[in-house]
């Protein structure tokens, strides 16, 4: 068998994705510097066994690996775990070449199958929590809904002690060389599945600690996800870390997030900072929001306690990309952080308004005082209350910290 084709995760079980580095942005938003790798699962034995395909731009090389370890042999199953195309593209592909597969899902993927596919027929589907004997396997299948879609679930392998677990515990970035955690440069992984975790699934904390709950119960030797590396050597580790993403547990830190049209606001950005600095609040990290990736900064606003949001008013409203990173925070459901305002305007004052309006209907937020409003250039006056607020916010951080 050629291994450039298969990557074996056990004597029977291979990874047959494919890596994409040609995409720019993930469903069209997010960027993709490393690429994106498409885990698909081929388990040969009595039954023969796929779990997810891939994007179906990728679909003819999928179907190039799978004759060639098949070998003549059917394809009897493919569990679909997720219906996203970037995992479900090539199922007609695959049922064109093995026309008599069967397809396993639960209730909303065969709802799904029909109106992504027309797909009706040889279609079978579990329930949360049921057992299915596949050949020589036993499979356990547990719903995750809203994980991110309300049809993804789980498949637990019990001979290996594998768990396919969809898009929980997948990351940004294409597989550079190896595809397992021990072969991988862990902090860039890391990161990359932490700013896959916030802007594709953090949303969805609350059903994301409803699956890991079950994820918990199973006896898991190996975690393969259908994005990022497959974790064989420390797989508790990144059961930790989603645990701990999604109970929104923070460091001791602040982000501080300006838009500027002329530098007035980044001045009063800038005192702000350097005072955070100086009152011991942690690490500061400091972005303009015009020139930064709105899924980097929202992965660092996630991540600290603290956060500053500092804006030029812009034709009577919030200066654009401000008021989109607003809305893109607004949908994470963010809870227990600490929040400052700085607006700036020379006749109105629709920057500090916008983002007051922000806190009060977020809810999960606790604001630093005072509001700083700014009339044109800071005055004097001006960056003292900038040395306020970042004293205040650092007190706020330490007394958090001991609460």
């Amino acid at each position: 068998m050629r291994y450039d084709y298969f990557k074996p995760i056990s004597e029977s079980i291979f990874w047959i994705g494919s890596n994409d580095r040609e995409t720019d942005r993930f469903e069209g938003l997010w960027p993709l510097p490393h690429g994106v790798a498409y885990n698909s699962y081929l388990l040969l034995g009595e039954k023969n066994i796929l779990i997810d395909t891939v994007k179906g731009s990728f679909a003819g090389g999928l179907s190039e690996k799978i004759s060639a370890a098949l070998a003549g042999k059917p394809l009897d199953y493919v569990i679909v775990n997720h219906m996203e195309p970037d995992h479900s593209g090539s199922l007609n592909a695959i049922r064109a070449a093995y026309p008599g597969v069967q397809l396993i899902g639960n209730a909303k993927t065969a709802e799904m199958l029909k109106n992504f596919f027309g797909i009706g027929e040889n279609v079978l589907t579990v329930a949360d929590g049921e057992s299915l004997e596949l050949g020589s396997r036993r499979f356990t299948f547990a719903l995750t809904p809203m994980v991110h879609w309300p049809e993804s679930m789980v498949a637990y392998d019990a001979t290996d002690r594998i768990l396919f677990s969809s898009d929980i515990f997948g990351g940004f970035g294409a597989t550079e060389g190896g595809i397992f955690d021990d072969e991988a440069d862990m902090r860039m992984a890391i990161e990359e599945m932490m700013r896959y975790y916030v802007n594709i699934v953090g949303r969805f904390a609350a059903p994301a600690l409803k699956a890991l709950f079950k994820v918990r119960a199973l006896d898991i030797k190996t975690i393969c996800p259908a994005h990022g590396l497959i974790w064989r050597n420390d797989p508790g580790r990144v059961i930790g870390l989603y645990e701990k993403w999604s109970r929104q547990e923070t460091e001791s830190g602040v982000v501080v997030v300006y838009g500027t049209m002329y530098g007035n606001t980044k001045s009063a950005c800038d005192a702000i900072a350097g005072s955070l600095a100086e009152n011991g609040a942690g690490c500061v990290r400091v972005y303009d929001i015009s020139r930064c990736d709105l899924s980097r900064v929202t992965t660092d606003i996630w991540r600290n306690r603290g956060l500053v949001l500092a804006s030029c008013t812009y034709n009577m409203e919030l200066f654009p990309p401000m008021a989109a990173l607003l809305r893109h925070l607004e949908n994470k459901n963010m809870k227990g952080r600490h929040i400052g305002l700085c607006g700036t305007h020379s006749w109105a004052d629709a920057s500090l308004r916008e983002m007051s309006e922000f806190v009060e209907r977020s809810k999960g937020w606790a604001l630093v005082p005072p509001k700083i409003s700014i009339k044109s250039r800071p005055t004097a006056d001006d960056f003292e209350q900038c040395r306020l607020l970042a004293a205040n916010m650092a007190e706020a951080l330490k007394t958090h910290s001991t609460d």
